[in-house]
């Protein structure tokens, strides 16, 4: 695929502040979906060590709050800066998915990459912690990691030469992301789809020099992308 945009950040920096599969690659695929214009408020959630943000920001023209759990406000920052980014373009916090400290109807949309599957598993997630964050007529663009088909109940050993059934079971496939976003009151499911650059990114991911990366490796190596699909999923809200 071309990611014009993606690629305009040097390939260093992709791989130092990486943190799975090519977020920039994801990213970029997922806001091709999207009706976003430029100036628009963005929760970027899980927003990891600022890549999506920094995309989001300078390549879109978005007002992007970066808002992660376990990243470095002040890293991030920095960060932003060297992209030549100002304060009032990309603002990074440490916050709580669960516990986000903005008003309702603050936000114009909602982008989470690679993410949305750690808190978003509970039912009640959606509902009840982040829609009221949306403006009416708001999207919200999640880019989940997940199954080609659930296989919990029989894990190929090509997965488990990476991960645990405890850590697979963070992955599902398309009709069970469907059925749990459908459990929300007041949202559209507007398109739901396997995303084209999974392979990729997740080539991009293995290359990188870091613990996580060499982790993955092997199942990846073993097969693991046949099972492994990453899913766009776009919402509106009522």
């Amino acid at each position: 695929m071309n990611f014009p945009k993606a690629n305009s950040f040097p390939q260093s920096t992709m791989r130092a502040r990486s943190m799975g599969p090519n977020p920039l690659k994801l990213c970029e695929e997922l806001l091709s979906y999207a009706d976003i214009p430029a100036g628009a408020v963005v929760l970027d959630l899980g927003s990891g060590a600022g890549l999506t943000s920094a995309l989001m920001s300078r390549e879109y023209g978005f007002v992007v709050y970066a808002a992660d759990l376990w990243s470095n406000p002040s890293d991030n920052m920095r960060f932003f800066e060297e992209c030549g980014l100002t304060n009032r373009q990309a603002i990074p916090l440490k916050a709580d998915a669960t516990a986000l400290p903005f008003a309702h109807g603050f936000f114009d949309a909602v982008v989470s990459i690679d993410s949305y599957n750690y808190f978003g598993r509970d039912q009640s997630y959606l509902g009840d912690h982040l829609l009221p964050l949306v403006k009416k007529g708001g999207e919200l663009l999640f880019s989940i990691p997940g199954m080609v088909r659930d296989c919990h109940d029989d894990l190929p050993a090509c997965l488990l030469a990476s991960w645990t059934p405890e850590q697979l079971d963070y992955m599902h496939d398309m009709s069970w992301w469907r059925a749990n976003l459908s459990q929300a009151e007041d949202v559209e499911i507007v398109d739901m789809r396997e995303m084209a650059c999974t392979r990729e990114a997740w080539a991009d991911w293995i290359e990188c020099d870091n613990e996580y990366a060499e982790g993955d490796r092997a199942a990846v190596e073993a097969g693991a992308l046949d099972y492994l699909n990453t899913i766009a999923v776009k919402l509106r809200r009522k």
